[in-house]
């Protein structure tokens, strides 16, 4: 059996199909380290900036205390086509008032859960890329994407 060749990639459009890929794929995996073990569970963004990350999580959740002593962090998605987007970075916890509320008001599937958002078991992590990578089902070829941060 012969193996696959890829489409080639213009290195322009790089930035756009990784966007795609995290736009449909919604749902991304999230990788941080406890102590020297790593720990990856799927996570639902609250918002999308370009590469940019939120993440919602309650403080007593043990992720919490991993990204608190280790920040570093990596979000994989995967495409129904099997394209991959990875994109590393370090989470910071939201502390900008207005743009809490403004997640909170989009997502009402919070105020469900936790009531208000001013809810000291809430935390929203922002996180932001130094690295993001896309690759086609079965190229096993990473392509760095530019860091331009355009709005989706």
């Amino acid at each position: 059996m012969a193996k696959p060749e890829p489409d080639p990639i213009d290195p322009e459009q790089l930035p756009m199909l990784a966007k795609d890929v995290v736009k449909e794929a919604k749902f991304p995996m999230l990788a941080s380290i406890d102590g020297d073990q790593p720990r990856l569970r799927p996570v639902s963004p609250v918002k999308t900036d370009g590469f940019t990350v939120y993440v919602a999580n309650l403080k007593a959740y043990h992720k919490t205390q991993e990204i608190a002593a280790n920040p570093k962090v990596e979000l994989c998605y995967m495409d129904s086509k099997h394209d991959q987007v990875r994109i590393t970075g370090r989470a910071e916890v939201l502390e900008d008032e207005p743009e809490i509320q403004e997640i909170w008001e989009s997502n009402p599937l919070l105020s469900q859960y936790l009531g208000t958002s001013d809810n000291p078991a809430l935390i929203i992590y922002k996180i932001i890329p130094h690295q993001v990578r896309f690759m086609r089902e079965w190229a096993l070829e990473y392509h760095e994407v530019l860091m331009v941060q355009n709005k989706s």
